[in-house]
C-alpha cells in the first residue's frame, strides 16, 4: 500500500469523527510511528482570556497519540490513558500536534505528543503528553 493510499484511509477515519470535523482537525502526516495532527486556531477555540481551550489542546494530543498508536498497532486502537502537561497558552494561527512511537510491543503502545501553536514563522510548545494506546482487535 502507497504512503499516500495510508493517508488518505487515515484522513478517512478522522473524517468519520464529528467532533474532529467540528473542531476543522487535518491529519498532515501518517506514516509507521509518526503522525502531525493540525488545527487551525478560530475564536469557538478559545477561552475567557482568549487562548485556546485546554479541552481542545487535550484532544489534540489524545487524538494524535491514538492515531500514531494505530500507525504501529494497527486501526482498532483506543487510548488506555494519557496525560499532559500544559506549558504556556496557546495564542495564535494553528495547533500542530506531533505525536511519535516511544515503544511497542504486541497489544501497546506507549506514545508522545508535543503540541505546538504557530503564530507567523514561529512555533512554540504549549503541551506534551504521552499516553498508551492499546489494540482492541481480536
Amino acid at each position: 500500500m502507497s504512503e499516500n493510499h495510508i493517508l488518505d484511509s487515515a484522513k478517512a477515519v478522522l473524517e468519520a469523527q464529528s467532533f474532529s470535523r467540528l473542531v476543522g482537525a487535518q491529519l498532515k502526516v501518517f506514516r509507521s510511528g509518526e503522525v502531525v495532527l493540525e488545527i487551525p486556531i478560530n475564536d469557538n477555540l478559545l477561552q475567557q482570556h482568549q487562548f485556546v481551550h485546554g479541552g481542545v489542546l487535550s484532544y489534540a494530543a489524545d487524538n494524535a497519540l491514538t492515531f500514531v498508536g494505530g500507525s504501529v498497532l494497527g486501526p482498532e486502537v483506543l487510548t488506555s490513558e494519557y496525560k499532559i502537561n500544559y506549558m504556556r497558552p496557546a495564542v495564535g494561527e494553528k495547533l500542530i500536534a506531533r505525536a511519535s512511537v516511544i515503544y511497542c510491543g504486541k497489544r501497546q503502545a506507549v506514545c508522545r505528543c508535543d503540541v505546538f501553536v504557530q503564530d507567523g514563522e514561529e512555533e512554540k510548545l504549549c503541551a506534551t503528553s504521552q499516553g498508551t494506546i492499546i489494540s482492541v482487535s481480536d
